[in-house]
This record gives structure tokens, sequence and C-alpha cells, in this order.
């Protein structure tokens, strides 16, 4: 194999392949990427044989073939190279060395077969449908918070994508959940997803394809089955197993008899739980909201720094309530709000609360709280 690339694309296509490759691997296969030749192109690819990330990228050169060399290893070395430069990459007769040129810089690495590196994109996928890059990505970014980092509970490792009957159309969600918060975001089903079987992408999946899609600017290819997904995203193709496990019934937990509206300014809002749980050194620690009339009062009791109280202004025309929230929770889902006026759906001290965003109908999220 012998051919000529250019340093930046070579880079860009190394910084999407690399990054699923674990950096300590039992199987040394596993830490290398693929590097092919074929038809003008250069196609990377790398997997941890749960993701497998795949890409084309220009290239020249008169001798085809394959090789494997160590992904973080190359990608540390051309990130160092020269801007502008040219990259020549070139396999010995044997191919068990890669020489790395460019400019006056000369590297060589080691490579093992590409025989080895293993495919876990056989199979087939039984929907596929195309949607816009940045509905994909609020999808995503509106639930991805609220996943489980709890492995004992796996099936909520993830986000759940299905579709759904809803107001007399189809609609494809996205739905995460940790058991103390829940976080569901919606959109109109594109053409493609009718019958799509409940899948949950895992954490990892997620986190990459959330990384694709910030560099995306059209639109992006789904395929999937009831266990892979795959994306495109221009010449970048992923594809994931899927979390093996039944979602829960996540419906029972939406509260719907919750009649106390209480409306507040986001950021203000935002602002004030951030600066009232500064008294505490705790992660996590509640923060008390007691409403009454048209004012809010946030609280926050740390027995070892002291006190902090601050109020706000807010539309609520309910019977006065104390209740108490994860201040980081608060914060999360804050965060992800749109729109200028949050409108927290109260019940009573004990039971959950249902958070809509001002700007986004196709969003809730649900809280737990706590005992302050």
């Amino acid at each position: 194999m012998r051919i000529t690339i250019e340093r930046s694309n070579l880079l860009r296509s190394l910084s999407h392949v690399h990054r699923v490759v674990e950096r300590r691997n039992t199987i040394p296969i596993l830490s290398n990427v693929l590097l092919k030749t074929e038809d003008g192109a250069l196609r990377l690819k790398a997997t941890d044989l749960d993701i497998e990330i795949t890409e084309r990228v220009p290239a020249s050169g008169d001798q085809d073939g394959a090789t494997t060399v160590p992904a973080h290893l190359l990608y540390d070395i051309v990130r160092k190279l020269s801007d502008g430069s040219e990259v020549e990459l070139h396999t010995n007769g044997e191919g068990g060395q890669m020489t790395v040129t460019s400019g006056r810089s000369n590297f060589r690495l080691q490579c093992l077969p590409e025989a080895d590196f293993p495919d876990i994109t056989t199979g087939n996928f039984t929907h596929a449908f195309t949607l816009k890059a940045s509905d994909l990505a609020r999808l995503i970014e509106r639930t991805q918070f609220a996943i489980s980092t709890e492995e004992t509970r796996y099936y909520l490792n993830g986000i759940f994508l299905h579709t759904i009957e809803s107001g007399g159309a189809l609609r494809l969600r996205a739905v995460a959940t940790d058991g103390h918060r829940l976080a569901r975001a919606e959109m109109d089903a594109p053409v493609g997803s009718e019958g799509m079987p409940g899948i949950i992408i895992p954490r990892k999946a997620v986190s990459e394809i959330q990384k694709l899609l910030g560099e995306a600017d059209d639109t992006v290819e789904v395929e999937l089955s009831d266990a892979k997904i795959r994306f495109t995203v221009g010449e970048v193709v992923m594809t994931s197993k899927l979390i093996d496990g039944t979602f829960p019934d996540y419906q029972r937990v939406i509260p719907t008899g919750n009649d106390k509206a209480l409306r507040l300014d986001r950021q203000s809002f935002s602002q004030a739980v951030d600066r009232v749980s500064t008294i505490s050194t705790e992660r996590g620690r509640a923060v008390k909201l007691a409403v009454a009339d048209s004012q809010l009062t946030l609280t926050v009791n740390s027995p070892d720094s002291g006190t902090a109280t601050e109020e706000l202004a807010v539309g609520y025309d309910s019977d006065e309530i104390e209740i108490g929230f994860n201040a980081k929770y608060l914060l999360d889902i804050t965060g992800q709000l749109s729109g200028e006026e949050a409108v927290f759906m109260l019940a009573d001290p004990g039971s959950p609360t249902l958070i809509r965003d001002g700007g986004d109908e196709g969003t809730l999220y649900v809280l737990m709280p706590m005992r302050v």
C-alpha cells in the first residue's frame, strides 16, 4: 500500500474513528484502525466490538492494499504534523510495518494483518429513514443527560427510541431515565419509521453520534433492526449494537393529575438555584422551593456552611406548597429548556413534578422530589 493524502483530511477522519477505540485493550487488534485503499480513496475503520465507525476520505496512490496500525498513536502523529502538509502512508512488502512520511518527519509503525480485524456490521436492517441532523441532535440533547449510569439496571443505560401514536399522528420519541428524573422528546415520525421496533441506543453510541451530528449540516440516514442501528452522516458510517433489554413502561411515571401550575423565568430560576446551592459542599444537596401567591423562595440548608435563600417573582395561583429537589437535577433540566418560560406542574411534596418547556412543546421532564 502506498498513498498520499492531505493531512487535514486524514486528521478529521482519524478524529472520528479513533474515539471508539479503548485506550486499554486485552485484544491487540482492537487498539488498531483498519486502513484500506480502494477506488482513489482511503477507508478507515475502528471498532470496540459494540460500535464500529468507518469513513472514506479522498487519497491518491498507485498501490492498493490494507493494514491495521495503532489508532491513538497514528492520530497523535498526524495531529502533530504541520498544517497544510501532505502525508504518505506506505507498507513494506511483508506488511509488518507502515511508514508515515510528511516533509522531514518519518515514522515506522508496527502493523497487524487486516484479516484479524473484526466486522460487526453483518446482518440485515429492517427499517430505514432519513431525518434532519438538527432534529436528531435535538432528540439526543434533550434526553441524554438523564441516561442512567447504574450498570445493574443496564436497560436504562441508553436512550429508548420508538414510534408512538399521539394526537392522531405518528411521532418518533426519545426517552431516558435514571429513576430520579425522566426526559422525553419527540418529533413527527419520518417516512420509513412506521412499525420500527422500540430500541435502546447505548450511552457510548449516543455520545459518538452526538459528536458527529455537531459537524453535520444536512441529513442523517438511520437504519435499524432489533439488534443494531446504523447512522450515515456524510462519509461517516457508525454502526452500534443495541442494548438487549426491555425499557420500562415510562408512561406510568408521567403524572397526569398535577394541577398546580408554577410559571417562572427559566434563566432567573436557574441562576438562583445555582447561587443558593453554592452554600452546600455536598453534591445533590436538596433545594427547597416554597411557593405562595406570586413568590417563590428557594432555600438550601447546610449543617457545615449555613443557609442560603433567594426570592423570585413567579406566576402561581394555587395553594401554598413546599417541595424539595436535587439542585443538580434542576440545573440539568433547566439547562435543556429552550424557551424563556418553564412551567412546573406540581401535585404535592411527595409526588413527581412535571416540567414543560415554554419554547418546545415536544419535550417534557419528570423529576422526583426530595425530602427537605
